[in-house]
């Protein structure tokens, strides 16, 4: 037997070691892909994990303070092809830091304080493709090691400190750059001598991105003889002055796509004058694309005439009242006006314009006739639009319309049958009000029609020769509408060629026996919240090619065991949720089944019994048959119900406090909460509660509000009533502080155990926990489900550091406003954003 002296010198030093073992050796990465795809963020690695497999091809170690990278950090994974390195305060990188990863496709660094990067830091990435160095206090790109990765299609080097535009020489071995990202660094001055290394090398498809860069003075001639994909400069000017001199700057550049103007949240000149962008006229460009200006132009003549042999033009978000002035010779095959505050519907005759879209305008304009002899792609959507003569060609000038949008418009009255739009592909009138649809055949030119979407239209359909015409129509939605007599008739004649057929919500009670027998190709149908009350699945026999059918949310009782025969063969999914089945003996067939095509039913756990009482929400799947025999005598009833008696009486008294929160929890469950979260710990661990949990929650930003037993249980009653009634019933959630003192304690284990009984009746509650210290496991395993929680659930575990408070905090919080009410500010548009 060990002597005391020799057991406490083989105990002591492993205990320290235990004591400093790193988090990566005890909570393992997420696997999202088996041996492919690795998460192991916010993890507080200070190292490469060793259990990830080298097959692993993407791996994410974000927000871990790895601080530095030495040679050959990753050769462990040699198949790797993303990896994500943002936040990790990486301070420094050494030569041969990805050494060996030959198939690394995208590298992230974002937001790393880099103070050294070694001069062949990026060696060995022979595939890398995507490299982003955002925030990485890069100042100079002539210091940016990144001249040997021939195979780079983009840099993004944005949030920097980048003061010159200056591309080093080593841009000419960058033969496949497709996109650089300087945007937000300290550009002011851009000269001639900066870009000279576009000059001798064919860079036709770089993309170059300057925007909010200070932008003072562009040298003229800089940007002469260049040729780019695209340029983007918004919100980089802060005077007209300014603006005007570095767009004449920019004379000579030929670009494919130039983006200029401002962001929505970046507004930075407080006057405009349009004819700042009369230097426009000295560069070429194939399209134009001007946003989030919000002053007014008065007169935009100078600027079209410059702009007159652009093919496309997108006017986002402008002040521009009226679209007057446009020049004779325009050759633009493409216009685009969105939200540009026009005061009426705009007239045009462009003779070359093949796509025009005018949307998200909402004034309520009245529908102005136009030319457009060569136009094919026409969205009017979104503009409270009132059309009271639609559709023919007349309206639009053109015979060559191919795809036409006026969905969420306002009032569309139908008087023609799209004459002369014969060649109509696409067909969208959702959410916009339809009048005389039903009339006659208004759709009966359309014999090219592929797509047509008329859900939510206010339609009635009364005439069956609604869709005449339609032969080639693969797509039909039509949900929100109604039917005379809420039956489906059969008014699907000629649509042979559907293929998908939305018929939602459409107060449907009644289907037709003959309503699809001539939809041969029909793949999907949709069904789903009418009124049927049975599944009639005889309409249904002639769809041979039929493979999702959806009955869910209608008010399906039952269905007749000789119509269950009609199944089509081809039918894969089948969705009869959220109906009202009666789990009685008379419909045991059906039941039944139910159970045999469970293959084919969508989510069939979900399917659940509306009646008996005694069995509504109780799964379908649970019906057994035998319970229509009566078999049982009354002896054996009684003895059962003797025990059953017996075994709720010993429940009742076993679980009384759990039975106390199941009533308050149905008294309360529907009221808001007075707690943000109530905290259960140790009475020996309440000075770190008061010091730092209640005065960084209560007092921070946003504030929240904590139950405590010594400040808010009500005296003279039991602290078990006090728990429930204040703690648990008023709370959205719950802390759990732990430490050896809380696992020692009664009455904390017992306040626990209320816990998880109260998180598993209330759907909305959540238990937070949090580690105050380092807890022994032979001491945890004391209580099995703690010990079980805390091994297979993220918590929080307090680290008494500068960085470990900040992510401690930040965590908490974050976990604290889960649900809690909120009404945040209204989002950006996403395209000034």
């Amino acid at each position: 037997m060990m002597s005391p002296t020799r057991l406490a010198g083989t105990l002591v030093p492993a205990m320290a070691f235990l004591s400093c073992l790193k988090p990566e050796t005890w909570e393992p990465c997420v696997e999202v892909v088996p041996d492919i795809t690795y998460q192991c963020m916010e993890l507080n690695l200070y190292k490469i994990p060793d259990n990830i497999p080298s097959s692993t091809k993407n791996l994410d170690l974000s927000f871990n303070p790895l601080r530095h990278l030495g040679s050959h950090s990753f050769s462990s994974f040699p198949e790797l092809q993303v990896l994500d390195l943002s936040r990790c305060e990486i301070q420094t990188i050494e030569d041969a830091a990805y050494q060996s990863l030959n198939h690394l496709s995208t590298l992230i660094l974002t937001g790393n304080p880099i103070q050294s990067l070694a001069l062949r830091a990026f060696s060995g990435l022979s595939s890398l493709q995507k490299l982003v160095a955002v925030e990485t206090n890069l100042a100079s790109l002539e210091n940016f090691p990144i001249g040997h990765l021939k195979t780079l299609k983009e840099i993004n080097v944005a949030h920097n400190h980048i003061h010159s535009l200056k591309l080093p020489e080593y841009f000419s071995n960058l033969t496949n750059l497709e996109h650089l990202d300087l945007s937000n660094n300290k550009i002011q001055n851009i000269y001639h001598k900066d870009l000279q290394v576009l000059h001798p090398i064919s860079l036709i498809n770089l993309s170059l991105d300057l925007s909010l860069n200070p932008i003072d003075f562009i040298q003229s001639g800089a940007f002469k003889d260049i040729r780019l994909h695209k340029l983007t400069l918004r919100s980089n000017f802060n005077s007209m002055n300014e603006m005007k001199t570095c767009i004449q700057g920019l004379a000579g550049l030929k670009v494919h796509q130039f983006v200029l103007g401002e962001f929505r949240n970046e507004r930075n000149m407080e006057d405009f004058d349009i004819s700042v962008l009369n230097g426009l006229c000295n560069l070429t460009i194939k399209e134009f694309r001007f946003a989030c200006l919000y002053h007014d132009f008065s007169d935009a003549t100078d600027l079209f005439n410059c702009l007159a042999n652009v093919s496309t033009i997108s006017l986002i978000h402008l002040n521009l009242d009226r679209l007057e002035g446009l020049p004779n010779n325009v050759r633009w095959q493409s216009l685009e006006l969105v939200t540009c505050k026009l005061e009426q519907f705009p007239t045009l005759e462009i003779p070359s314009l093949k796509r025009f879209i005018f949307t998200a305008h909402k004034s309520g304009y009245t529908f102005a006739e136009f030319k457009l002899p060569s136009l094919e792609f026409l969205d009017l959507s979104r503009n409270g639009l009132n059309f009271k003569g639609c559709c023919s060609h007349t309206d639009f000038g053109t015979t060559k319309l191919e795809h036409l949008d006026l969905s969420f418009n306002a009032v569309i009255t139908m008087s023609s049958n799209f004459l002369g739009l014969e060649q109509l592909k696409y067909l969208d009138f959702q959410h916009s009000h339809l009048k005389q649809t039903s009339d006659f055949p208004v759709f009966l030119s359309l014999k090219n029609l592929l797509y047509l979407d008329i859900s939510y239209t206010n339609i009635l359909v009364a005439f069956r020769g609604i869709f005449n015409g339609l032969s080639s129509l693969q797509t039909l939605k039509m949900a929100g509408n109604s039917f005379q007599g809420n039956l489906l008739p059969e008014i699907f004649t000629n649509l042979s060629h559907l293929t998908f057929l939305d018929l939602s919500e459409c107060q449907l009670e009644h289907v037709s026996q003959e309503a699809f027998n001539s939809l041969l190709r029909l793949q999907l149908l949709n069904m789903s919240n009418n009124h049927l009350v049975s599944l009639d699945l005889c309409p249904y026999q002639h769809l041979k090619s039929l493979q999702v059918l959806d009955y869910s949310f209608n008010r399906i009782v039952t269905s007749k065991k000789q119509e269950l025969l009609h199944l089509p063969s081809s039918l894969t999914f089948l969705n009869l949720t959220q109906n009202a089945f009666a789990c009685t003996c008379e419909h045991q067939s059906f039941l039944q089944w139910v159970k045999d095509q469970r293959q084919h039913l969508v989510q069939v756990e979900q399917m659940v019994c509306a009646t008996p009482l005694d069995m509504q929400e109780m799964s379908v799947l649970s019906f057994r048959n035998a319970t229509c025999q009566m078999s049982k005598t009354i002896i054996s009833v009684s003895v059962l119900s003797v025990l059953v008696v017996s075994f709720v009486v010993v429940l009742v008294y076993k679980f009384y406090f759990h039975l106390m929160l199941l009533a308050g929890c149905k008294k309360y469950g529907r009221g808001e909460s007075t707690y943000d979260a109530f905290v259960i710990y140790s009475s020996q661990d309440e000075d770190w509660v008061r010091n730092e949990l209640v005065k960084n929650l209560e007092e921070g930003v946003p504030p929240f509000k904590l139950c405590l037993h010594y400040r808010d249980f009500i005296p003279g009653v039991a602290i078990a009533a006090n728990i429930i009634q204040e703690g648990f019933h008023k709370s959205r959630k719950v802390i759990v502080v732990v430490s050896q003192h809380f696992i020692q304690s009664r009455w904390c284990i017992f306040e626990y155990e209320i816990a998880q009984t109260w998180q598993f009746l209330s759907s909305h509650a959540g238990i937070i926990f949090i580690v105050l210290q380092k807890v022994e496991k032979s001491l945890l395993r004391q209580q099995v489900e703690l010990y079980r929680l805390l091994s297979r659930n993220t918590y929080l575990e307090w680290e008494d550091s500068v960085l470990g408070r900040h992510i401690f905090w930040r965590r908490l919080r974050k976990a604290l406003l889960d649900g809690k009410p909120w009404s945040p500010e209204g989002t950006a548009d996403a395209e000034c954003n």
